[in-house]
């Protein structure tokens, strides 16, 4: 579905993290779903949390189907794919989405190796050797 697709339907976002016991940490999914529904332009986009925190991805799903939504994107919020990409975020969606015949949905792939990560990785060692915090 893209986002030209989407219109007509109400779409929805559900990005998922792999949860940590550090509230500090989930709270910045919360913060990425944040600014992504501000850029998305979507009123429904919500965290979810694969292990650890909540809401979890059952609840996350439930939550935007509460909202009306009948079509819902599942983004992997993770560096690059493995098991919880590939067989454990995907088996936790189908066993909710059963419920909800009528919904829609699609995952999509992690942020993988990209341009702007690479960026974002090279941002972080300038700011690193530029801090008079170096041991």
């Amino acid at each position: 579905m893209t986002l030209d697709s989407a219109i007509g339907s109400h779409p929805g976002l559900l990005i998922v993290g792999h949860g940590s016991r550090r509230s500090e940490a989930n709270d910045m999914l919360q913060e990425v779903a944040n600014d992504v529904r501000e850029r998305l332009g979507w009123q429904s986009v919500e965290a979810a949390y694969l292990e650890i925190a909540r809401p979890t991805i059952s609840e996350g799903f439930k939550i935007l189907v509460r909202e009306g939504c009948t079509d819902i994107v599942v983004h992997p919020y993770f560096l690059y794919p493995g098991n919880h990409t590939y067989a454990d975020i995907p088996n936790e969606i189908e066993k909710v989405a059963h419920e909800y015949p009528n919904v829609r949905w699609t995952i999509t792939e992690p942020l993988n190796i990209d341009d702007r990560i690479i960026d974002v990785v090279m941002d972080r060692i300038d700011a690193a050797l530029e801090s008079d915090e170096r041991s």
